[in-house]
């Protein structure tokens, strides 16, 4: 049986398709490598212009953060337990390739109000189906992380016309169903996470609360995620970190296999939260695997990808985005704090300005000028 500590064959050996992609999207053997971040830096423009509504459901709501132009087809994100959508802030410019993508802050995460009453996985699926609805979202591509890919499984348990499925450090280990051990997992995974993700786990299981957060925890590990993944018809990528303690290499195998159709990545060197840390390559997979990209070559089989272009955010930065970058996720948590979806989606909107300076993406003059002047006009100058 394999483990998480004994490589299987197949993960020593990259397939052709997942070689270690150039920041610039080439690989090592010099043909291209599909990069969303390429395509978006040959836009006219990146859209940096982030919107904050919010959907009513079962006596509070759930706040939806979308950015990118109406298209084919929506990227629609849910995050972990007591997470914010700010942990898909690096992912999700580089989904809006084929439309907008929605990140949700579900009710009791990230200053929403919670449920009241008994809590489920199945009260959020609910949620996220009566958020598809309320958006008029056909066929929405549906990317969980941690908890997340549990209320999307269970959305797409339900819908069998949802077609593309992205699974993302999906839980819990059918083996390891305690919380004594998914706490001990958990720690050991954090290990290996950059500074950036701890303050965001921080930050985000702060505003959700110990009493919301230890209602939830339980449910969370009792979830039977591989029962529900058998009614899926939806084509399903599931990735993990490499030294993702939470959610070994045998878990995801065996869980694969339950579903009609998946393949599996580990992308290199990431964590429970790769999503964040090696944002590129995990958008570069779901992209990949939305357009049929990614081959198929049988679960058993856990290829393995490189991400060398991410970098932490202050890095790649200057003094005048480092600054407007601090400082919006200053405001960002405490509009959330205080449930301020104006001044939320101007701090947000000032966030992915410096992520796209970070990245070398072409923004609007007048847009960045809009947004700098009203978060940090000291910054303006300050590039």
């Amino acid at each position: 049986m394999d483990d998480d500590r004994t490589p299987h064959p197949d993960d020593r050996t990259p397939h052709p398709d997942d070689r270690t992609p150039h920041p610039d999207g080439r690989t090592a053997r010099g043909d291209a490598a599909p990069d969303p971040a390429g395509r978006l830096a040959e836009a006219e423009d990146a859209d940096v212009t982030v919107e904050v509504d919010r959907i009513a459901v079962d006596g509070t709501y759930v706040r939806v953060s979308s950015i990118g132009e109406p298209g084919e087809r929506a990227f629609l994100l849910v995050a972990g337990l007591g997470i914010a959508a700010t942990y898909y802030e690096r992912l999700a410019p580089h989904l809006n390739e084929n439309g907008p993508v929605h990140a949700l802050d579900l009710p009791g995460f990230a200053g929403v109000p919670h449920f009241r009453g008994r809590v489920t996985i199945e009260r959020f699926a609910d949620a996220v189906e009566r958020v598809i609805d309320e958006l008029g979202l056909e066929d929405p591509v549906l990317v969980g992380h941690s908890m997340g890919t549990q209320v999307v499984t269970e959305v797409a348990a339900r819908r069998p016309d949802i077609s593309d499925l992205v699974l993302i450090s999906p839980v819990v280990d059918s083996r390891a169903r305690t919380v004594r051990q998914s706490a001990f997992r958990f720690l050991r995974s954090t290990v290996h996470e950059p500074a950036a993700v701890r303050w965001h786990g921080i930050t985000a299981h702060a505003l959700c609360g110990w009493h919301w957060f230890s209602k939830v925890l339980p449910r969370m590990i009792a979830f039977p995620i591989e029962e529900r993944a058998a009614e899926v018809q939806a084509r399903t990528l599931i990735v993990r970190g490499e030294h993702d303690a939470m959610v070994p290499r045998d878990w995801v195998r065996r869980l694969a296999r339950v579903f009609p159709y998946a393949v599996l990545r580990e992308v290199v060197d990431g964590a429970h939260s790769v999503m964040h840390a090696q944002a590129d390559a995990v958008a570069r997979l779901a992209v990949d695997h939305v357009a049929g990209r990614i081959p198929d070559r049988g679960v058993s089989s856990l290829q393995r990808v490189r991400d060398d272009s991410t970098s932490s955010d202050l890095d790649r930065l200057g003094p005048g985005d480092a600054w407007l970058l601090v400082k919006s996720r200053f405001i960002e948590l405490f509009d959330m704090a205080r449930n301020d979806d104006e001044a939320l989606e101007a701090a947000k909107s000032a966030h992915a300005v410096a992520m796209a300076d970070g990245d070398g993406l072409p923004v609007d003059p007048a847009d960045r000028r809009a947004v700098v002047d009203e978060v940090a006009p000291e910054a303006r100058d300050a590039r």
